[in-house]
């Protein structure tokens, strides 16, 4: 029943951000320092055969990182999440 936006912003030097935010649950603060961990779950009710292997964020990292950019997320419980990415410009 949730929300679900995604923006682009192209930046002056021809890099880009995208973020995308959703207005579910969002997540609690002692677990934000650990979403892009490897193996990482924030619910820990959850194992492999009900909800993920916990590498989906850490891969995502990897490939930003890899571009030179930066990923991070902004939220607060109750209020949804907003991952957000950079990419800088190739020059």
């Amino acid at each position: 029943g949730g929300l679900v936006a995604v923006s682009v912003r192209r930046h002056d030097d021809g890099g880009v951000a995208v973020s995308v935010r959703d207005t579910g649950a969002g997540i609690a603060e002692k677990d934000i320092p650990h979403v892009f961990d490897r193996f990482y779950r924030t619910d820990e009710a959850r194992d492999r055969s009900t909800g993920g292997s916990g590498l989906g964020l850490a891969i995502a990292k990897g490939i930003v990182e890899a571009h030179g950019g930066r990923i991070w997320v902004d939220s607060e419980p109750g209020r949804g999440a907003a991952f957000t990415f950079t990419i800088p410009g190739v020059h």
